[in-house]
Parts: C-alpha cells; sequence; structure tokens
C-alpha cells in the first residue's frame, strides 16, 4: 500500500446506546457501497453484520464484526474498515478493544432519546483513545423526534463542541431529507430501489434565510479555530467551501469538534452523505493519533509510523474461534507489511510465529489476501500462543505496544454438566470462551468444586452458556446469580516477616520489613526503599511477584483485593540460603499475616439504572427501588407522559429485575443498567454474604 492509498484509507467503528440502529445503519452503508447486494434487517434477522444465531434470535449485537467496502467521495475511491459494535452495556469488551484500533468513529443518537446511558459510556472510552468522532442522529422519522435538542444534549451532557452542519427537511409532517448548511442545498432522497439515489435542489428563497443563520453558526464556530476564517467572516467577505470543510476536518481530528449530521437509516436516508462526511472529516492512518511503542532492546518509547516501508508492527485486537478455520486473529497493522507464510515476533512470548493465511474480513465471512500494509485490518490463522492485546512485529525491531484494558466481570454463576463424563469437553469451551472475551472468567470454587463463570452481567452469561451448549453441544446445568465482591484494606500497619527452614541440607531464609496499607488507584502500588544492599535487587521483584499474587485472595472472606500499597523498608538475606522463591514466599506469608490487620472490609458493586416509565407507573418503580437498597438520584420530565428515572442500585438485589419491572409497569417501562463504582457492603448485609460464604 502506497501512501497515497493510505491517504484514502479509514478505520472507523459505528458505536452507540443499544437500540439507536447502529447494524441498521452498516447494512445500509454495505448497499449503498455495492458491498451486498440486499439489505439486511435486525426485525427480520437476516443482517450481514449480525450473523449470530443468538443476535438474529434477540435482534441485538453481541459480538463486534469487520467488514471492508469502498465509497466514492469526490471522485476519489476511499477504503472504508468499519466495525459494528454491540450496543448493550454487557458486551462493553466489544466496544473497548475496537476503540483501541480506530482512527474514527460514528457515534449513533436516537433522535427520539437522545444522549442514552450507553451513549455516554462509549464517549467516555472514545475519550480515553482520543478518537475523532462524528456525529449522527438516527431514527428522524419517527415521533417526537427532536434533532436540535439532540444536538443540544451532545453538547451539554457529553461536553463538547458540536457543530451543526445539517438540518432535517420535512414534508407535511414527514421525514423526506436534509438540508446540507454549507452547500446550502435540499438533499431528497427517492423512496424506490432502497433510497440508492436522492436529488440536490436550491433552497426556496423564503427558507435561505434561516439556512444562512446556521452557516453563521458554523462560521462563528470556526473563527475561533482560524485566523483566515476569523477575518474574513469580520470584513463580510465569502469564504470557500473548500476552506470551511478543511479547517472542519482539521478541528475534528484534533477533538474540538463533533460535526452533528441527521437521517433515518431505516427509512433510507442520510447514510449517502454521512458516507461523505467519513470522508471529509474523520483522519486516514496517516493523520491519525500517534501511536506510542517501547522499544524491547533499550526500553525507550517510539513512534510507530504508518508507513508500509518500515518495519512490521501490529495489534492483535481480538481472538475468535471458528470450527473450519480454528483460531481467527483480528490484527489492525500499524506500520510495515506482511505476506502470507511470513514471520513475525510476538512481543509477550519473545517467540516467532509464522501467518499461514490472511483474510479479509465480512462479518463471518473469510475473503482470501496474499499481504497486508499499515492501515489495514485483517483476520490471520496459524499463530499459537496469542492473546488479546498482543503486540506482533518484526523479529529484528521487537516493540510493545500499549495493551488494551478491559473492565473486570461484576456476577458470577455455577455450572455443571449433566452428564459427568463430558466434564473435559466443557473445560475445552470455557477455555475456548476465555481466550475469545478478556471480560469472561473461569474460576474453581475449592470448597464445592464448582466450576464458577464470570461476567459482566445477566446476559453477558446466558449468552456464553448459550453458545456452550450449541457450539459445543454440551447439557449444562446452571446455578444461581453470584455478585463479584471485593475486598478492601483500611488501615496502614508495619510488620515483619521472617521465612526459615532448614531441610539438613541447603536450607530458606528471607526477611522483610515493610508496611501494608490502602492505596486510591487500582492494582499494587509497590515502593521499594530498602538501602545499603540489606536485600539485593534481584531479590525485590520476586517480593513484588509474591505480593501481587497475595492479593488474589482477600483476608476477610477470601475475595480478591482491587487495591493495595506496600513499601518494603528493610530486610536481610543470607549468601546461601536466600534465594528468590524465598522471598516470594515470605512476602505472601507477611501479606498472610498482616493484611489481617489492616480493618479489611467488603466493597459490593454498584450499578447506575436507568429507568424510562409512564407517569401512573413511577410511584411503584421507586417504592420498588427503595426496596432493592437504591438511591434515586434524579427524576427527569420526558416527553410523552413519561419520566426517566436515575438511581445507583447495589448489584446483588438487581439480579431478574427485567421480569420485575414488566410485572411493575404492565410491560411499557424499559430499563439500562451500567457498573458504576464499588462501595462497602452494610453491616447487616455483611452478614448474609458470610453466611451464604460459609
Amino acid at each position: 500500500m502506497n501512501k497515497n492509498k493510505l491517504k484514502y484509507t479509514r478505520n472507523i467503528g459505528i458505536v452507540a446506546h443499544i437500540d439507536a440502529g447502529k447494524t441498521t445503519t452498516t447494512e445500509r452503508i454495505l448497499y449503498y457501497t455495492g458491498r451486498s447486494h440486499k439489505i439486511g434487517e435486525v426485525h427480520e434477522g437476516n443482517t450481514t453484520m449480525d450473523w449470530m444465531e443468538q443476535e438474529q434470535e434477540r435482534g441485538i449485537t453481541i459480538t463486534s464484526a469487520a467488514t471492508r467496502c469502498i465509497w466514492k467521495y469526490n471522485k476519489k475511491d476511499y477504503y472504508i474498515n468499519i466495525i459494528d459494535t454491540p450496543g448493550h452495556v454487557d458486551f462493553t469488551v466489544e466496544v473497548e478493544r475496537s476503540l483501541r484500533v480506530l482512527d474514527g468513529m460514528v457515534v449513533l443518537f436516537s433522535s427520539v432519546e437522545g444522549v442514552e446511558p450507553q451513549s455516554e459510556t462509549v464517549w467516555k472510552q472514545a475519550n480515553k483513545y482520543k478518537i475523532p468522532r462524528i456525529g449522527y442522529v438516527n431514527k428522524m422519522d419517527r415521533k417526537g423526534s427532536n434533532y436540535l435538542k439532540v444536538c443540544k444534549d451532545v453538547k451539554k451532557k457529553l461536553k463538547c463542541n458540536t457543530i451543526i452542519l445539517q438540518l432535517p427537511l420535512e414534508k407535511e409532517g414527514k421525514f423526506i431529507g436534509i438540508i446540507d448548511i454549507i452547500l446550502e442545498k435540499y438533499i431528497i432522497w427517492e423512496n424506490k430501489n432502497y433510497g440508492m439515489k436522492y436529488n440536490i435542489k436550491d433552497i426556496p428563497e423564503n427558507e435561505i434565510e434561516k439556512i444562512k443563520k446556521y452557516k453563521k453558526k458554523i462560521l462563528e464556530n470556526l473563527s475561533e479555530y482560524d485566523e483566515e476564517i476569523m477575518n474574513n467572516y469580520l470584513e463580510g467577505k465569502k469564504i470557500k467551501k473548500k476552506k470551511i470543510i478543511s479547517i472542519i476536518k482539521k478541528e475534528t481530528c484534533k477533538m474540538n469538534l463533533i460535526p452533528m449530521l441527521c437521517g433515518s437509516s431505516f427509512k433510507n436516508k442520510g447514510v449517502q452523505k454521512m458516507l461523505d462526511a467519513i470522508c471529509m472529516y474523520l483522519p486516514s492512518p496517516l493523520k491519525s493519533k500517534k501511536i506510542i511503542g517501547i522499544e524491547k532492546i533499550n526500553k525507550k518509547k517510539c513512534i510507530v509510523k504508518p508507513n508500509y516501508k518500515y518495519p512490521y508492527c501490529s495489534l492483535v485486537f481480538k481472538i475468535s474461534t471458528n470450527k473450519y478455520y480454528g483460531k481467527l486473529v483480528f490484527i489492525r497493522v500499524y506500520s510495515g507489511s506482511l505476506k502470507v507464510g511470513d514471520y513475525v515476533l510476538n512481543s509477550r512470548t519473545n517467540k516467532t510465529e509464522r501467518i499461514s493465511r490472511m483474510y479479509q474480513m465480512h462479518a463471518n465471512k473469510q475473503i482470501p489476501i496474499n499481504k497486508i500494509c499499515a492501515g489495514d485490518i485483517f483476520a490471520g490463522v496459524g499463530l499459537k500462543d496469542i492473546k488479546t492485546g498482543d503486540t506482533l512485529c518484526d523479529e529484528n525491531n521487537p516493540i510493545i505496544l500499549e495493551k488494551i484494558l478491559f473492565p473486570k466481570p461484576v456476577m458470577g454463576i455455577a455450572i455443571e454438566t449433566k452428564i459427568k463424563s463430558e466434564i473435559e469437553k466443557l473445560n475445552l469451551a470455557l477455555s475456548k470462551m476465555e481466550e475469545e472475551d478478556p471480560t469472561f472468567k473461569v474460576k474453581m470454587d475449592n470448597k464445592t468444586g464448582q466450576i464458577i463463570i464470570y461476567g459482566m452481567g445477566e446476559l453477558h452469561l446466558d449468552i456464553i452458556i448459550d453458545r456452550i451448549k450449541r457450539e459445543f453441544n454440551l447439557d449444562i446445568n446452571k446455578g444461581k446469580p453470584k455478585v463479584e465482591y471485593k475486598e478492601k484494606i483500611t488501615k496502614k500497619i508495619t510488620h515483619r516477616e521472617i521465612y526459615k527452614k532448614q531441610t539438613g541440607g541447603r536450607g530458606k531464609f528471607a526477611e522483610i520489613l515493610f508496611t501494608i496499607g490502602p492505596y486510591k488507584k487500582k492494582g499494587l502500588k509497590f515502593i521499594n526503599k530498602v538501602k545499603g544492599g540489606n536485600i539485593p535487587k534481584e531479590y525485590i521483584s520476586s517480593i513484588e511477584k509474591g505480593f501481587k499474587y497475595s492479593m488474589q485472595i482477600g483476608p476477610l472472606l477470601g475475595y480478591e483485593i482491587d487495591s493495595m500499597e506496600i513499601v518494603l523498608l528493610d530486610g536481610s538475606y543470607h549468601s546461601v540460603d536466600s534465594d528468590s522463591l524465598s522471598f516470594e514466599i515470605v512476602a505472601k506469608n507477611g501479606y498472610r499475616n498482616s493484611s489481617k490487620k489492616t480493618k479489611p472490609i467488603i466493597m459490593e458493586p454498584i450499578m447506575k439504572l436507568v429507568i424510562n416509565c409512564q407517569n401512573e407507573n413511577m410511584g411503584n418503580i421507586v417504592s420498588d427501588i427503595n426496596k432493592r437498597r437504591g438511591i434515586i438520584k434524579n427524576i427527569i420530565d420526558n416527553k410523552n407522559n413519561e419520566k426517566i428515572i436515575n438511581a445507583l442500585v447495589p448489584l446483588s438485589e438487581m439480579f431478574g429485575y427485567v421480569t420485575i419491572l414488566r410485572s411493575l409497569s404492565s410491560g411499557r417501562a424499559y430499563s439500562n443498567m451500567i457498573f458504576s463504582h464499588y462501595e462497602e457492603v452494610p453491616k447487616n448485609i455483611l452478614n448474609k454474604i458470610i453466611d451464604n460464604k460459609l
């Protein structure tokens, strides 16, 4: 791939809250770009991107799907790699790993519901990865749609600078097209042939002043970023369309502006202009954020440049098990090029592996390719010892890219096979699922011998169990859901630990003096203050390893400790009897003997709950939330006699809530739940947890 082709490449994601129309929009993109010859519909269960049986049955996106299409804009072919992501919070891992490898994204908003909880979640994720984006207000054909209100909500709630580039065009109360403010034209879609063609018309004289007001707002906004536009605007000079577009693109790529568009994907209106906007305003790999790596040899930071002539460097962002191809490894290439049969170095394992086959993905279909270059997203076959987040690079230029961080599971379920002889088959299935999904974990309960699977919510675990039944032909019994509690240290203490063992020959010896206490951030903060060589440097990492391992088992009930600070003050060693293992063991023993004195507490996951309900049902719903130890944060008036209830509730009180809510509202209310934070368990609830654990 030459530099010119990189210039016309776009790696984008379609993200949104559930039911905002992501998959419907992607289906139109595939149709208008000629990638598919028939539009699939979510309600008919025949979409290209939602190819899993569970997705088609439930009408939701579960796994992110990748495809590639070509769109002609301004007489140039643009190569657009698209990742369609799930909207349900239980599958946030799919959004997280997709955003890590994207250069830009389109955020969809429903024209009626506006900014919803998952909209805020994906927005924060995009901010974390510094991804430029455009906003697309979908479902403009629906009753109660309000484009300008949604744009205002996006600006206020998501704290960004929106720039309105389009307005909805209506005729007799029906959405028929859009008004392009920069062009000062009407764009009206034909109803035949799924809106493949549209007509560009002049704006009537009586409407021109209204449109010029909105164009004036665009120029005022851009004046803050460009002196030439500001001077021309103040002097009343005409500003060229090309100049306006170039400044919007420049500031969008810097994340200073969010261009706002509108349409109705289901009614086949607005998607082509959104594709134009992707080409106009979102960055190519050449203009995308800098990719920083660390050179393995000298440990220095370096910039991975998007150039096919540079050494190969890429990131594994997803692993999928395919019954025909085995392990499909999804890879984003940042630098260099690669051919089928070439060897790559895995920076994590320090081993070289051969990529035997390469595929351009189109949902669940694989199109064989022979070569990939910087800017490409592809799937490789042949890699064995591989994990999500691994860096694959040139053998002579070993680099480590920043890893993908995933949220930890908050809920578990005990499972078992109905037929005892199938336990090995189940273990194999769970191993493959764990390899695919970093937010899915499997543990063995040492007391009961049960297999406990952990995930992000009830739906997440339901899908996992359903997949195991279908893909591995296993009958499974499942127990009641369990909450993934955590333990927290609240008091700082100093402790001395000695490990001494004599067996007749060479013995074991290690001594450490340390403080153990709380830490505000996640993970282990380990500070070494040992001076004078009382503990040799080669043993320090073993001490840290021992403490890090110990955090998996809390001192109260054995739940994981999320954060802890260890300050190593002093210690001693024996020139013959001391070794790395001795210092790792003394750290584990020191933790076990000291952590009980740190006043540990049990923490429970608290969820952010958002409920849309009718006025007449609000009283019963609020009362029910209070019974579940919930705290009502606010109640907002919505249109059409609706209320939006925002609350914080403990996860342990919310199992099966969807069914209860349906009963309380005669099926008219709906809810969405997102993990918020961990909080100390009240003492009266703690006794119940202890009783259940013992």
